[in-house]
Protein backbone atom coordinates (compact mmCIF):
# COMPACT_ATOMS: atom_id res chain seq x y z
CA UNK A 1 0.00 0.00 0.00
CA UNK A 2 1.30 3.47 -0.91
CA UNK A 3 1.33 6.39 1.59
CA UNK A 4 -1.34 9.05 1.14
CA UNK A 5 -0.32 12.06 -1.02
CA UNK A 6 -0.61 14.45 1.95
CA UNK A 7 1.83 12.31 3.95
CA UNK A 8 4.29 12.32 1.05
CA UNK A 9 3.91 16.09 0.70
CA UNK A 10 4.61 16.66 4.43
CA UNK A 11 7.66 14.39 4.32
CA UNK A 12 9.01 16.23 1.25
CA UNK A 13 8.46 19.64 2.88
CA UNK A 14 10.14 18.49 6.09
CA UNK A 15 13.13 17.18 4.13
CA UNK A 16 13.38 20.43 2.14
CA UNK A 17 13.24 22.56 5.30
CA UNK A 18 15.96 20.45 6.94
CA UNK A 19 18.16 20.81 3.85
CA UNK A 20 17.70 24.59 3.82
CA UNK A 21 18.57 24.95 7.49
CA UNK A 22 21.68 22.82 7.01
CA UNK A 23 22.89 24.93 4.06
CA UNK A 24 25.66 27.46 4.90
CA UNK A 25 24.30 30.96 5.42
CA UNK A 26 20.74 29.73 5.91
CA UNK A 27 20.91 28.84 9.58
CA UNK A 28 18.99 30.94 12.06
CA UNK A 29 21.17 33.47 13.90
CA UNK A 30 22.58 32.18 17.16
CA UNK A 31 21.54 34.02 20.26
CA UNK A 32 23.92 36.08 22.34
CA UNK A 33 26.06 34.53 25.07
CA UNK A 34 24.81 34.94 28.64
CA UNK A 35 24.84 38.54 29.81
CA UNK A 36 26.64 39.68 32.94
CA UNK A 37 24.23 40.92 35.62
CA UNK A 38 23.50 44.63 35.36
CA UNK A 39 20.75 46.96 36.56
CA UNK A 40 20.70 48.38 32.99
CA UNK A 41 19.84 45.09 31.30
CA UNK A 42 16.63 45.47 29.28
CA UNK A 43 16.50 49.21 30.04
CA UNK A 44 17.04 52.22 27.78
CA UNK A 45 20.61 53.29 27.14
CA UNK A 46 21.40 56.24 29.42
CA UNK A 47 21.42 59.36 27.28
CA UNK A 48 24.55 61.47 27.17
CA UNK A 49 26.36 64.03 25.07
CA UNK A 50 30.11 64.31 25.60
CA UNK A 51 33.16 65.54 23.74
CA UNK A 52 35.57 62.92 22.45
CA UNK A 53 39.34 62.92 22.83
CA UNK A 54 39.67 63.61 19.09
CA UNK A 55 37.51 66.75 19.25
CA UNK A 56 34.24 65.25 18.04
CA UNK A 57 31.07 64.81 20.03
CA UNK A 58 29.08 61.75 21.05
CA UNK A 59 25.31 62.01 21.32
CA UNK A 60 23.64 58.71 22.16
CA UNK A 61 20.25 60.04 21.02
CA UNK A 62 21.66 60.46 17.50
CA UNK A 63 22.69 56.77 17.52
CA UNK A 64 19.12 55.48 17.66
CA UNK A 65 18.41 53.07 14.84
CA UNK A 66 21.74 51.27 14.98
CA UNK A 67 23.46 48.78 17.23
CA UNK A 68 25.64 50.61 19.78
CA UNK A 69 28.54 49.23 21.79
CA UNK A 70 29.64 51.22 24.86
CA UNK A 71 32.92 49.99 26.34
CA UNK A 72 34.23 51.20 29.71
CA UNK A 73 37.96 50.85 30.38
CA UNK A 74 40.92 52.38 32.19
CA UNK A 75 44.70 52.32 31.91
CA UNK A 76 45.09 50.67 35.33
CA UNK A 77 42.72 47.82 34.33
CA UNK A 78 44.81 44.86 33.18
CA UNK A 79 41.91 42.93 31.56
CA UNK A 80 41.06 46.11 29.61
CA UNK A 81 44.41 45.85 27.89
CA UNK A 82 43.29 42.51 26.47
CA UNK A 83 39.78 43.60 25.46
CA UNK A 84 40.62 46.96 23.85
CA UNK A 85 42.41 45.42 20.83
CA UNK A 86 39.52 42.95 20.50
CA UNK A 87 37.02 45.84 20.51
CA UNK A 88 39.05 47.64 17.86
CA UNK A 89 39.07 44.52 15.68
CA UNK A 90 35.27 44.19 15.97
CA UNK A 91 34.81 47.92 15.31
CA UNK A 92 36.66 47.52 12.02
CA UNK A 93 34.72 44.35 11.16
CA UNK A 94 31.31 45.96 11.89
CA UNK A 95 31.37 49.50 10.40
CA UNK A 96 27.57 49.77 10.77
CA UNK A 97 27.84 49.42 14.57
CA UNK A 98 28.49 52.57 16.65
CA UNK A 99 31.34 51.88 19.08
CA UNK A 100 31.99 54.30 21.95
CA UNK A 101 34.83 53.94 24.41
CA UNK A 102 34.51 55.49 27.87
CA UNK A 103 37.77 56.03 29.72
CA UNK A 104 37.61 56.00 33.50
CA UNK A 105 41.19 57.27 33.82
CA UNK A 106 41.90 60.20 36.07
CA UNK A 107 43.43 62.24 33.25
CA UNK A 108 42.49 62.49 29.58
CA UNK A 109 46.19 62.10 28.74
CA UNK A 110 46.10 58.57 30.19
CA UNK A 111 43.15 57.72 27.97
CA UNK A 112 44.96 59.18 24.97
CA UNK A 113 47.95 56.94 25.71
CA UNK A 114 45.69 53.90 25.42
CA UNK A 115 44.13 55.21 22.20
CA UNK A 116 47.58 55.74 20.71
CA UNK A 117 49.06 52.52 22.10
CA UNK A 118 46.29 50.30 20.74
CA UNK A 119 45.49 52.32 17.61
CA UNK A 120 41.85 52.76 18.61
CA UNK A 121 39.79 54.30 15.83
CA UNK A 122 36.40 54.44 17.55
CA UNK A 123 35.49 57.60 19.51
CA UNK A 124 36.64 57.77 23.12
CA UNK A 125 35.04 59.87 25.84
CA UNK A 126 37.00 60.76 28.97
CA UNK A 127 34.60 60.31 31.89
CA UNK A 128 35.98 63.03 34.13
CA UNK A 129 34.61 62.54 37.63
CA UNK A 130 33.17 59.11 36.71
CA UNK A 131 29.75 60.59 35.92
CA UNK A 132 29.00 58.09 33.16
CA UNK A 133 30.29 55.18 35.23
CA UNK A 134 27.71 56.17 37.84
CA UNK A 135 24.89 56.45 35.32
CA UNK A 136 25.80 53.06 33.83
CA UNK A 137 26.30 51.61 37.33
CA UNK A 138 29.76 50.31 36.45
CA UNK A 139 31.19 48.38 39.39
CA UNK A 140 34.03 46.50 37.66
CA UNK A 141 35.96 46.75 34.42
CA UNK A 142 36.14 46.11 31.65
CA UNK A 143 32.44 46.23 31.00
CA UNK A 144 30.73 46.46 27.63
CA UNK A 145 27.11 47.27 26.84
CA UNK A 146 25.47 46.18 23.58
CA UNK A 147 22.39 48.23 22.71
CA UNK A 148 19.82 47.27 20.07
CA UNK A 149 18.61 49.70 17.38
CA UNK A 150 15.63 50.68 19.60
CA UNK A 151 18.05 51.96 22.26
CA UNK A 152 17.62 49.11 24.78
CA UNK A 153 20.61 47.55 26.57
CA UNK A 154 20.38 43.92 25.49
CA UNK A 155 23.72 42.46 26.59
CA UNK A 156 26.37 43.29 29.15
CA UNK A 157 29.85 41.82 28.97
CA UNK A 158 31.91 41.76 32.14
CA UNK A 159 35.58 41.10 32.82
CA UNK A 160 35.29 37.48 31.68
CA UNK A 161 33.94 38.45 28.25
CA UNK A 162 36.04 37.75 25.20
CA UNK A 163 35.98 38.79 21.56
CA UNK A 164 33.75 35.86 20.55
CA UNK A 165 31.15 36.78 23.19
CA UNK A 166 31.05 40.41 22.09
CA UNK A 167 30.92 39.43 18.41
CA UNK A 168 28.00 37.06 19.06
CA UNK A 169 26.12 39.75 21.01
CA UNK A 170 26.66 42.32 18.24
CA UNK A 171 25.45 39.91 15.58
CA UNK A 172 22.45 38.77 17.66
CA UNK A 173 21.08 42.32 17.71
CA UNK A 174 21.61 43.17 14.07
CA UNK A 175 25.23 44.36 13.92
Amino acid sequence: MLPAPSLLRRAALSLAATALLAAPGCRPAAGPPPSAPSPLAQKDLPKFQRPTLSGGRIDTEAMRGQVVVVKFFAQYCEPCKRTLPEAEKLHRKHPNVAFVGVSEDEYASQAQQLVDGYGLSFPIVHDKGNVLAGRFRVSEMPVTFVVDPQGVVQWVGGPGQDEDDLAAAIEAYGG
